[in-house]
C-alpha cells in the first residue's frame, strides 16, 4: 500500500517511493498528483489502484539516484511498461519527493517528471524509424550506404550533419544503429517521403496527447508538415528538432517490443485505455528488435547488456536547447529497450539531464536500463541462457 489514511491524516508507507505519482494532501484536499486527481473517490473512502510494481518502482529509483549522483547530474526519470498491456510498472524520478513531508520540497522536486519533462529523444529514435523504413521496404538490415563522417542535406540552404563515433566509410543498416550515424540515417530516410515518416512518428505517439487517465501529461512536439524539408525530415530520424517526454518514448518503444501495435499506457487500474493501433507489422517488429539485440550485443555489452540474457535497445545524447540555440555543455542521456529481446516483457526509458561527467547515453542511460532489467529479472527468478560458443 502506497497510501493510506490514519484518522484524519494521509500516511505513506514507503517514504519517498512514487513520491511524485502519489501527490500530497493538504489539509482538507489533495493537493497534486493522484492525492488530487483522485481526491473525490479517496475522500468517500474508496481505494484508488494502480498498475505500478512497488519492486520495479524501488528499483528503478534506486538506479536513477546512483546514475545522477555518479555522473553529477540534475535530474533523471525512468519508465517502465508491461509489454502486452501497456500496464505501467514503474514511473520513476530523482531527486526524490516524501509526501509525508511535502512541505519541505519544492516545485522541481514534487514535478512528476515521467509525464511532464519534455526532451529531444536523440538517437534513440533512430530504432523507430528504421522500423518505419523497413516496413515501406526502403531499406532492409544488409543494405549498404556509403557513410563519411559528415554530410551536406537540404543543398543551398541546407546543414552539414556529423557523425560523433568514427566508423568504417560504408555501413549495413545495421551498422548504422550500431556506430548510431547520423549521416547513415540520412540515407536511410532520403527517399521517404515527409508526409509519411511524420505519420509513423505520430502513430509512434509523438506530438500527440498521451491517452492516460489518471494524471497529466505533456504532449511531445513534432513540427507542421508545412516545416518539413529534407534537413527537417532527416534531423527528425535522428531525434533532434522534435521532443517527447519519456513515457512518450516509453510507449514508442513498447510499439516495437509488442509486435509493432501500440497499446496506450495505463496507470490506475478499471480506467479506460486509450487507443490500440498498429504502426508496424509483427514481421518487422521481429526484424527490428533483432537489429536492437544486436546493438547491444556487438556495440555496448558491458554497458547495457547481461551475461546470459538477451536485451535490446538504442541509446541516445541530444543537446539541450538554451534560448533557441543548442548547448555544447548541457546534454539529456535517453536510452529505450525492452527484454527478452526475443520476446519482450517490459520496456524501460531512461532519461537523465544535464550529467557534468560521462554524459553519452551508452555510459550513463544505458547503465541504468541495464541495472533496472537486472533486478527485474531477479525479480521473476530468470535463469541466463547457456552461452554461445
Amino acid at each position: 500500500m502506497l497510501a493510506r489514511s490514519v484518522g484524519d491524516r494521509r500516511v505513506y508507507p514507503n517514504g519517498a517511493l512514487a513520491g511524485q505519482l502519489l501527490g500530497m494532501m493538504g489539509t482538507e484536499r489533495g493537493l497534486e498528483g493522484l492525492e488530487n486527481a483522485y481526491d473525490a473517490q479517496l475522500s468517500a473512502g474508496q481505494n484508488v489502484t494502480l498498475t505500478i510494481d512497488p519492486a520495479i518502482q524501488a528499483a528503478a529509483e534506486d538506479e536513477l539516484k546512483k546514475g545522477v549522483l555518479a555522473h553529477d547530474a540534475e535530474y533523471a526519470s525512468l519508465v517502465a511498461l508491461d509489454v502486452r498491456t501497456g500496464k505501467v510498472l514503474a514511473a520513476a524520478s530523482y531527486p526524490p519527493f516524501d509526501p509525508n513531508h511535502w512541505r519541505d520540497y519544492n516545485d522541481a522536486a514534487r514535478r512528476n517528471r515521467p509525464f511532464l519533462d519534455r526532451f529531444e529523444p536523440g538517437s534513440t529514435i533512430k530504432g523507430l524509424v528504421v522500423a518505419a523504413a523497413l516496413q515501406e521496404g526502403l531499406t532492409s538490415p544488409g543494405t549498404l550506404y556509403d557513410t563519411p563522417m559528415s554530410r551536406r542535406v537540404g543543398g543551398r540552404f541546407g546543414s552539414t550533419i556529423h557523425d560523433a563515433v568514427p566508423h568504417p566509410k560504408a555501413l549495413t543498416t545495421q551498422q548504422v544503429l550500431r556506430y548510431s550515424s547520423n549521416v547513415g540515417m540520412s540515407h536511410v530516410v532520403e527517399h521517404f517521403p515527409n508526409e509519411r515518416l511524420r505519420r509513423y512518428l505520430t502513430s509512434y505517439g509523438f506530438g500527440q496527447d498521451v491517452e492516460l487517465t489518471g494524471l497529466p501529461s505533456a504532449s511531445g512536439t513534432l513540427q507542421p508538415l508545412r516545416r518539413w524539408d529534407d534537413l527537417v525530415r532527416t534531423t527528425n530520424a535522428f531525434g533532434q528538432g522534435m521532443s517527447s517526454t519519456t513515457l512518450q518514448l516509453a510507449a514508442a518503444y513498447n510499439a516495437l517490443a509488442n509486435d509493432g501495435l501500440y497499446v496506450s499506457p495505463q496507470l490506475v487500474v478499471g480506467e479506460p485505455q486509450g487507443e490500440r493501433r498498429e504502426v508496424i507489422s509483427p514481421q518487422t517488429a521481429r526484424t527490428i528488435r533483432t537489429l536492437l539485440h544486436n546493438v547491444i550485443r556487438d556495440g555496448i555489452p558491458t554497458q547495457a547488456g547481461i551475461k546470459g540474457f538477451d536485451l535490446a535497445g538504442k541509446t541516445g545524447t541530444a543537446q539541450v536547447v538554451i534560448d533557441g540555440r543548442y548547448s555544447s555543455s548541457i546534454y539529456d542521456s535517453t536510452f529505450a529497450g525492452f527484454f527478452p529481446a526475443d520476446r519482450p516483457r517490459i520496456t524501460l526509458a531512461v532519461m537523465v539531464h544535464g550529467a557534468k561527467e560521462n554524459y553519452h547515453g551508452s555510459m550513463l542511460a544505458a547503465p541504468i536500463y541495464r541495472d533496472v532489467a537486472a533486478a527485474v529479472l531477479s525479480k521473476w527468478a530468470a535463469l541466463p541462457s547457456p552461452e554461445h560458443e
